[in-house]
């Protein structure tokens, strides 16, 4: 019996042994901890990706059984497209002046945020209210502000005489119009996260080194743009990067408002892939639409990921 007992115990001690063995390898660690987190990005986003590109070299349709590989002649005739031109055009021209717009008015609710003053607790909630509002009620409420009859927008200019009485504008039935509808509704939604993350930045930066240029005699912009600004850079290039990522595949608002009207002009690539895929049926061509936005995404964050890692090293 006392045999038994002591080979079971050699047995567990063994055991317990290699686990604790494992469980102080850094390494083995590391692949545990973080494997939960790439299995699930593979699923969520390696699997979809992969199929994509599949579609995207065939003739597959919805309700399709079975579908044949055509290679590259989807990119082709997308190519060749003038409407996926204007797409292309309007998601670059959609990107840029939202992030724009963004980065800015971030920086700058940031700035003033960043300071001590009454009721900054309300203040702080009420701009975070558009980013932690569900998406889709926001917009559907932009959606009667801007409405062609019963706007409260222009009502309002109009009675502060900012409008004339016989002007109406018809925020989204003119394309220039509403392109900028979305952009400033994007704008208010995308603001808020931007602001945090700048707010973040601002309070990385080291009180020493604002004392030292106060004791220099800096005033307050050339504290700002020769140590706040350089010093939040990789901050500020993070920010863009997130909200250019999430501009270019956003399609809620462009769904919502416009549906990528009037005359095609608020079409971007993924409303494009969405009405050609969804409502038109062919998969193959919405997937190239929509692989079409890779590499440029890639390149992008590429890019701006270099800058950052430049700006933390000087």
């Amino acid at each position: 019996m006392d045999a038994v007992t002591k080979s079971v115990g050699s047995t567990v001690a063994i055991r317990s042994s290699r686990l604790s063995f494992l469980f102080d390898n850094e390494r083995f660690l590391g692949v545990l901890m973080i494997g939960p987190a790439v299995i699930y990005v593979l699923a969520l986003v390696g699997y979809p990706l992969i199929l994509a590109f599949v579609y995207s070299l065939s003739d597959i349709t919805v309700g399709s059984t079975h579908f044949n590989f055509v290679g590259w002649e989807n990119f082709k005739n997308i190519i060749d497209d003038p409407d996926f031109h204007i797409a292309l055009k309007n998601t670059i021209f959609f990107t840029f002046v939202s992030m724009l717009i963004v980065v800015v008015l971030a920086k700058i609710l940031a700035l003033l945020l960043v300071k001590d003053f009454k009721g900054k607790f309300f203040v702080r909630a009420l701009i975070l209210m558009p980013y932690v509002a569900p998406i889709s009620l926001g917009v559907i409420g932009w959606l009667w502000m801007l409405d062609s009859i019963y706007s409260p927008i222009n009502w309002l200019l109009q009675r502060t005489g900012i409008f004339g009485p016989d002007f109406w504008p018809m925020w989204l039935g003119t394309p220039g119009l509403a392109m900028t509808s979305i952009i400033a509704v994007h704008v208010w939604r995308m603001t808020p996260l931007a602001m945090v993350i700048m707010l973040a930045g601002l309070s990385s930066i080291p009180q020493d080194i604002q004392d030292a240029a106060l004791v220099d005699g800096a005033g307050y912009f050339r504290q700002l743009f020769q140590i706040t600004i350089p010093m939040m850079l990789p901050i500020i290039m993070v920010a863009a990067l997130f909200g250019i990522l999430y501009t270019a595949t956003d399609i809620i608002i462009i769904l919502v408002l416009t549906r990528g009207g009037p005359y095609e002009s608020t079409q971007v690539l993924v409303s494009k892939a969405f009405y050609t895929g969804i409502d038109g049926g062919d998969l193959a061509s919405a997937a190239a639409i929509a692989l079409f936005l890779f590499p440029l995404l890639l390149a992008v964050a590429i890019f701006m990921l270099k800058i950052a890692r430049r700006a933390e090293v000087t």
